[in-house]
């Protein structure tokens, strides 16, 4: 079986057949079939997700991540390797993350078989990248503690760049990811009595007026940030004063100064409800993904083995507002995360993340673990 037909078998295969974050058990079995056939060994300290490590010849440890999890996406891509779940698909990715990265454990234990694997390898099978930030319940469970992890690198297809382009960027390259949560309480009466009501769907108005100028009034324009709505109701009955009212969304940033502002200025506009309408107001937070911050000392070593490939390197010149629990590895070892184009016109490969028809083409797997290889090469030889 050519390299090719590996990555394409594996990827299609999880491609069918696709599994929530937390919920990857069958993804985590095929996993670890694939290293029990390979005889390497692993560890699982979460219910869903492997760790697998190769010795190598020198006391370096480089660590290598790919995400497994898929979306509550319906897809409608007409192919014959389609999802086989209702409801659920991968549509950012993480089968070929994952397949590129089997490829990669493939070539680590050939060259180990052979005395040729450089340094030692710690290989991540990450579930919950898309809810749940998996990576930091890894880091949690104490799984890293016993390897002494020089650099954690890890990749993410971009189907927005032209396919085989690989976008690096120095320090923040994805956003924060923070959700919140406005919950709303007023008084109820019937709307023949308005008067003695206190509605929250008034409340609820302010919230959505004020929150949209936090952007232009509180933060500098020279930085974007997102503040999304994703979701808001009031009300019971059509002929009543509205009770209840709620209302979530989003923060993405890449600037934790401005995240502070946003924070603090939804707390002041929970209060104003309370003062102007009369209405119980209050904002909760669930602190979600970190920004991504790519550490420069690691960079030689990514346009290296970028370059090596005859692959072209685009230097990214803002964060994205994406939100990437990559960022956690961080606490652990210096890191580096790429993105590498996907884009195919020809082949229609041209929507994007996390959407229905997301696909790309399997040979752009096959370069990920060429990339990977080179960088285990070139630590500390460029």
């Amino acid at each position: 079986m050519s390299e090719l037909e590996f990555v394409t078998t594996h990827r299609r295969h999880l491609h069918q057949n696709p599994e929530l974050s937390l919920e990857e058990y069958e993804t985590t079995n095929y996993i670890k079939k694939f290293l029990d056939d390979l005889n390497i060994p692993y560890e699982t300290p979460l219910d869903t997700g492997v760790v697998a490590y190769l010795e190598g010849k020198s006391e370096h440890t480089l660590a290598f991540r790919a995400d497994i999890d898929a979306l509550p996406i319906e897809e409608e891509n007409d192919v014959d390797y389609h999802s086989q779940v209702k409801g659920k698909m991968h549509a950012c990715g993480h089968d070929g993350h994952t397949t590129a990265l089997m490829l990669f454990v493939k070539r680590c234990k050939a060259l180990q078989e052979q005395g040729q694997l450089p340094h030692n390898v710690v290989l991540i099978f990450q579930p919950a990248e898309e809810s749940g930030g998996g990576a930091n319940l890894l880091i949690k469970s104490g799984i890293f503690d016993s390897y002494k992890i020089e650099a954690i690198y890890g990749v993410h297809v971009m189907p927005f760049e032209e396919e085989g382009i690989y976008i690096v960027k120095d320090n923040e390259i994805t956003a924060s990811a923070t959700e919140y949560r406005f919950y709303l309480e007023g008084t109820s009466s019937h709307v023949a009595n308005k008067e003695q009501g206190h509605a929250a769907s008034q409340g609820l108005q302010h919230v959505l007026t004020q929150l949209s100028q936090i952007q232009q009034y509180h933060l500098n324009g020279l930085k974007y940030n997102i503040v999304h709505i994703g979701r808001f109701h009031a009300g019971e009955a059509i002929n009543t004063v509205p009770t209840q009212g709620y209302l979530e969304g989003t923060i993405r940033t890449y600037d934790l100064g401005d995240l502070k502002v946003i924070k603090s200025q939804m707390e002041k506009i929970a209060h104003s409800v309370e003062q102007l309408f009369n209405v119980k107001c209050r904002v909760e937070f669930a602190e979600g993904y970190p920004p991504t911050v790519n550490d420069p000392k690691l960079k030689k070593y990514v346009i290296n083995s970028i370059e090596h490939n005859q692959k072209k390197v685009k230097e990214q010149s803002l964060p994205y507002l994406f939100g990437e629990d990559f960022s956690f590895y961080r606490q652990i070892a210096p890191s580096y995360f790429v993105f590498v184009g996907v884009r195919n016109t020809d082949k229609q490969f041209v929507t994007g993340l996390h959407t229905p028809t997301l696909n790309f083409d399997e040979k752009i797997l096959v370069d990920i673990a060429d990339y990977y290889e080179q960088l285990l090469f070139n630590y500390n030889e460029v």
